[in-house]
This record gives C-alpha cells, structure tokens and sequence, in this order.
C-alpha cells in the first residue's frame, strides 16, 4: 500500500472533493466506449477568455499553443514551428516524465545535466534544460530536475529560438527551442479518476485526479492532483522516490478571469546511474547490458521544490485585454555522487566522490496589453508587456582526494563512502554563488492583410541581463557583474495560399545568459581551475521557412532552419567560450488520422552542425557534440475492429551517431529502439476503467543513448532496459 506523505490540509481537500464526486458521477454511453473520456475545459489554463486550442484529430496533438506575448494562435496562422501534446497523449503513454513523453518528438532528445540527473532536451541539436522550462509561460517556476507528468494539462514544444515571445531563458539555455508546461483546470464536468501501476523492478505509482466547479454560474474551479512514485527501477538497485501535490484554481468573473496553482514535490534517487565521462579514452567503449548500475550505493540526489503562479485577465474593452502573472519556486537540493571517468576501452574506469548542497529562490513575472484595431484594409493585433525574473541561487560543495578509486562499468566495484578532502563552502549553510536578474520590454504587431491570408508579424524586445557571480564559501563577488541590454527583433510571415496550406518564414534574435564554468580536465577529470566563473550574455539568430498543411484530419508540415551561437570548450585547465556553433537542418512532421480507427505521430530531422571561428584547429568544420545527424520518431495507433474500447500503439524511435567530442574523435553508434503498448476501455461495476499497458524498448537493446556535453566534456547516458508498465484508471 503506497502512502501519502502530505500535509494534511490538502488531503482534507482532496478527500472532500472525492466525497462530492461520488454523487456527481456520469456514466458515458456505451457507444463512447472506443474513445478515450474528456472532460470539455471552457476554463484556460492562462486566464484566457478563448481558453485551450481544441485537440486536433485524434486527440493526441492540438491545433495551436501559447506564443509567449502573442498569445494562444493557431498553428495556421503562426510563423513558428510547434506541437501541443495533449493530456489524453500524456496519459496513454503512461509518461513518467516529460522526457518520456518527447520521446515521440523527432525534433528532441533526451540527455542530462552534467554531473547531475535534470532532464536535459535536445531542440534542434542545442540543449534546453530542465532549468529553462516554463509553466504557463514563466520561466523557472517548476522543479529543477524533474516534473511530475501528474501536473499537465498540454505539453507545449516551440521549435526554434524563443526569447522574443517569453523573454530571455534565465539559465542561459534554449536556443534551439522551448517547452511551455500548461497547468490542469476544472471542467464543466465533475472529474475523479484514481490510478496504480507497477513497472519492472517493482516501481510502483499511485494518482488521484479530482475536479469540481462550484457556483451558480459554475465560476469557481478547483483540480486537485496527487501522485506517488516509489521503488526499484529496471536498472538494478536503483530507488526512485517521487511524492507530488498540487492544486489548481480559477475564477470567471464578468470580464474578468483568475487562476493560480500551488504545488510541492520531492525527488529522491538511490544509487542512480550516473553518466560516464570519457576524456580518458581514445575509443569508446560498447555499452554494457542496459539493466546495469556502476552507481556507488552510497551515491543519492535529494531535492525539495515548493512553487506557485497566479494569474489574471482583464478585459478593457471588446477587443482590448489586460494580464498580470507572478510565480516563484524554492528549492533544497543535495547529492553525493561517484561518476566513473574511463580510462581504457574495456570500461575500466575511476571515480571520487563529488557532494552538492543547493538552495534557491526565484521569483518572477509578467505584465501585457493585448488590442484588436483596423487602419483601412489591415486588422492589427497589437501587443506590449513587460517580464522580470529574479534568481538567487547558493552552493557548496565537497570532494574527496581526485586520485579516486577503480572501478569497472561492465564489472562494478563497490567501494567504501571516501571522505571528502577539499570544500567549497558550508555543506550545511550554502552561500550565495550566483545571482541573476532579467528584466525585459516587449512589443509586436501581427498584421493581417487579404482578408487575413498574409499575416506578417514584427517585433522588438528590450532585454537586461544582470549576471553575478559570489565565490565558494566567502560570497564575495568573483569577477564582473555583466549588466548588459540588447534590442532584439523578430519577424514572422504567414501566407495561406489555400485553406489547407500555409506557408511561413521568420528571423529571430535572442539575447542569451552566459553560461557557467563547468567541467573537467586532466586525467584524473579534476574540476576546471575557473568552475562557477559566470560568462558574459550572448546573441544567436535564427532563420526559418517552412509549410504547414491541414486536412482536417491529417496535419503535416516541413521547415528549413539555421541557427547558431557561441561554443563552450576547455582550453588547459580553464573553460571558456571558443568559436561557434552552428545548427541547420530540415524537420518534417505529421500527425491526425488518415483513416479511421488509426492515429499517426512522428516525423524525421536532419541535422547538420559546424564548429566555426574555433581557436582550436583540431576542431574547426567539425560536428557538435551530441548532435545527431538524422532523429527520426514515428508511433501509430489502432482501434481493433470488432474489440469496443481495445487500441494498440508501437512507437520506433531512431537516433543516427553523434560525437562525444569537440574533435569528433570519439563518436556513438547509431541506435533504433522500438516500443509497444495498448489500451482498453471497459466498465466494472459500473465504473469507467481504462487499463493500460506499455513495453519500452522492446527488443532490450543496450546502447548509449545520448552525449552529455559541458564546455566540451562528453559524458555518456547509457539507456534504460526494456522496462513494462501497466496501469489501471477507475473514474468515479
């Protein structure tokens, strides 16, 4: 029996809810049994009068997303690449992260942070952290590493540079693309769903939904969601622990709309897999069985977030609106880690132990007008808004003697905990290490001319960015604060040559935060001698031209894109920022029902990336790290004739080589992992069940999945085993 540690004021209310729903509950006609329950939402998730695009056919992907200032459009009429990912498509794929869920994005791919175990996403080649995500279209809101699925009602991927529309990404991440998470809300129907599923090794999770609008005029809304997720992983004698609770509200008032959500999670990992550097070699190693853990057992990661938003819509006048949105997140985190550095081809390796504690606090926020007017012939939409974030976050950190231990990632040593030798910082107190500060004026005019066939879009944003850096244990500021602005534009044109088909360009700049010294060199992988130095901001462009093509059921759509921007690398001992990188390629996608009964999801990238402008001659012409030239993800659905409510899925997910170094000495196989699932729709006494099923990797492939890279330092992410989960869903 899974436990819930929570406090008990949000479980009163959560069990209040739960009472209520009993009485409430519907039971759909048997005819709706071969399509998954909705819940229609008249209430938005960001306060909008319009509220969330509809889902297109099939339900899996919907017809627009929030645009940052812009607003929620249409994929027709954006001069942007995007896919919304629907709360239906998160729940068939028994998502366990939002990572899980991108799998079945061509345009990304998973990695991880270095030396840690936050989500990364590869967008177009270039790296978003889990950092940079956004939650209802503020930044930095949600937990740091991880998000529990639990707390989505749309998962919104934007392909291409984003500053403009939401402001610089505080983290300094981004450049290829963004992730805007929506928030759940009560519908116009009562809602009470409760899940339990298991995976291999005895991963068990548990979930309670639960929805109620109150009120004569049903204004009030309130979705209270729980979830629990504990045990061994399919990667042996590796613990996760997720504990997650969160409540959404919102009111409609007369010309007038408020939402807030409150949330608490923790993440706990025991004796997680770390990611293996491989500096030390000339070849890299093949991957071990995939089930296999070289984590120390004495290794863990700990992390606390509690966090909220609130926001609000005005309506000014018929054509005229008005927001205001604040958020803020605090965070404790702490870890004791061992990754294994190679020192051969036959998965020798060595390890330290390496101790992180963390603190943080963020807050921020965002201020808009938005307003409809003609001038002759020409519909404007114009829009200005104002965006500040405020971080501070503090370190400390422990190490004990570089010289290590030995240590084997296909026959692991188990060592004794060594005791760390040298500090930065109070372990037990952090101190302040870094503070950033970013404010930011927006303004934009889309213009429709032809009866609204050409929509052409231009913009400028006024970004500050305000980076300082505090030395280890003193707090005393370490170098320069940069405190610089930028005026960055945009433009975007849409023509619809027919009702099915759009044709569309931007050019985008973004103004970027500097990264942070990380990283390692030496053959014993001892930190970079400058780790924590904070860089100056940067610029990256973007350019981009593509098609959209709707058929009312079947979507499609294709786009050329380039975009580059500075490149981190080690020169010595120290990092620093050397050269350029420069990502172009070609995205197709495709996503409806091109007949019934069958939903299809996927598309292919290619991806050509260029070190330009490097000092290092060895590296010049030569690829990114951990950018893959072809992703291809391609998943189907089928409704079995003469089966009510019974749907099969399989998913291919195929990633071509990449390097694991600036001088592409080192490079990973390609990979094609292939998963498999089903889902059945039924009633027991009375009761709406959904059961679901999922084999992940199906053949049990082991490969290296990804190339972790931190100013040029590749570390490898061995991939997950073949791993199955089942669950079961009652609506009451």
């Amino acid at each position: 029996m899974l436990a819930f540690r929570l406090a008990p004021t949000p479980i009163a209310l959560a069990v209040f809810l739960l009472a209520s729903s009993v009485a409430q509950a519907q039971t759909p006609a048997a005819s709706d049994a071969q399509t998954m329950p909705s819940v229609v939402v008249s209430a938005s998730a960001d306060a909008s009068a319009e509220g969330l695009s509809r889902a297109y056919a099939g339900g899996q992907v919907a017809r627009g997303g929030r645009m940052g200032i812009l607003g929620s459009v249409d994929m027709m009429d954006s001069p942007f690449g995007a896919t919304s990912y629907t709360q239906q498509f998160i729940a068939d794929q028994q998502a366990r992260s939002v990572g899980d869920l991108l799998q079945s994005d061509p345009a990304v791919r998973m990695s991880r942070g270095f030396g840690n175990f936050q989500e990364v996403y590869m967008i177009r080649g270039f790296a978003l952290d889990s950092d940079d995500v956004a939650y209802n279209g503020l930044y930095g809101v949600l937990p740091r590493q991880y998000v529990s699925p639990e707390l989505l009602e749309r998962v919104e991927v934007f392909r291409g540079a984003s500053a403009f529309l939401n402001g610089a990404a505080p983290g300094g991440s981004g450049v290829g693309g963004a992730i805007n998470l929506m928030p759940k809300r009560a519908g116009n129907a009562p809602l009470t769903e409760v899940t339990v599923g298991v995976e291999t090794g005895g991963h068990s999770y548990a979930a309670m939904d639960v929805a109620r609008r109150f009120g004569e005029q049903q204004e009030l809304g309130v979705r209270v969601n729980a979830a629990k997720r504990q045990g061994e992983t399919g990667i042996k004698h590796e613990d996760h622990e997720v504990g997650m609770f969160a409540v959404g509200v919102d009111y409609r008032g007369p010309g007038w709309r408020l939402s807030a959500d409150a949330g608490y999670q923790n993440f706990d990992l025991d004796a997680p897999r770390p990611s293996v550097a491989t500096s030390g070699v000339a070849v890299l190693p093949s991957a071990p069985d995939a089930s296999r853990n070289f984590a120390q057992p004495w290794s863990f990661s700990r992390e606390r977030d509690v966090f909220g938003t609130a926001r609000a819509e005005y309506d000014i006048a018929q054509d005229v609106v008005a927001w205001a949105a604040f958020g803020g997140r605090s965070t404790r985190e702490s870890n004791s880690l061992a990754n294994p550095a190679l020192s051969d081809s036959n998965g020798n390796a060595s390890a330290y132990r390496f101790d992180n504690a963390r603190k943080q606090q963020i807050r921020t926020g965002e201020l808009g007008i938005r307003g409809k007017l003609n001038t002759g012939a020409v519909r404007h939409t114009v829009v200005a808004s104002w965006s500040g974030h405020w971080n501070e976050a503090k370190n400390a950190y422990a190490i004990s003697d570089f010289a290590g231990f030995p240590t084997n990632i296909y026959n692991p040593v188990n060592a004794a905990m060594p005791p760390t030798t040298s500090f930065g910082g109070d372990m037990n107190d952090p101190r302040i290490t870094q503070k950033t500060i970013l404010n930011s004026y927006a303004l934009a005019d889309t213009m429709a001319f032809l009866d609204e066939r050409l929509l052409l879009t231009v913009g400028v944003r006024r970004q500050q960015i305000k980076d300082i850096g505090y030395d280890y244990g003193t707090a005393v500021q370490s170098g320069p604060a940069y405190d610089k602005s930028a005026t960055t534009p945009v433009a975007g044109l849409v023509y619809k040559a027919n009702q099915n088909v759009s044709l569309y360009a931007n050019y985008i700049e973004a103004l970027v935060k500097g990264p942070v010294a990380s990283g390692t060199y030496g053959a014993n992988l001892a930190p970079v001698t400058n780790l924590g130095e904070v860089f100056a901001p940067y610029k990256s462009k973007q350019k981009e031209i593509g098609v959209k093509y709707d058929g009312g059921k079947l979507g499609m759509s294709a786009a050329l894109f380039s975009t580059n921007k500075p490149q981190g690398a080690i020169v010595g001992t120290r990092a620093t920022l050397d050269g350029e990188q420069r990502n172009q390629g070609v995205e197709l996608s495709i996503f409806g029902t091109p007949m019934s009964g069958v939903r299809l999801l996927g598309g292919l990238t290619w991806l050509d990336t260029d070190q330009r402008k490097t000092d290092v001659a060895a590296n010049q012409g030569k690829q990114a790290i951990g950018a893959p030239e072809t992703q291809v993800s391609l998943g189907g659905e089928w409704d079995v004739p003469g089966a009510p409510g019974l749907s099969l899925n399989a998913r291919t997910v195929y990633t071509s080589s990449q390097y694991a170094d600036l001088a592409n000495t080192r490079q990973l196989p390609s990979w094609t992992r292939v998963d498999v699932g089903a889902r059945y729709l039924t009633q027991v006494a009375g009761r709406d069940v959904t059961l679901r099923a999922r084999v992940d990797n199906v053949t049990d492939r082991n490969y290296w999945a990804s190339a972790v890279s931190s100013f040029g330092a590749g570390s490898l992410v061995l991939a997950s085993p073949r791993t199955v989960v089942v669950s079961a869903t009652v609506a009451f």
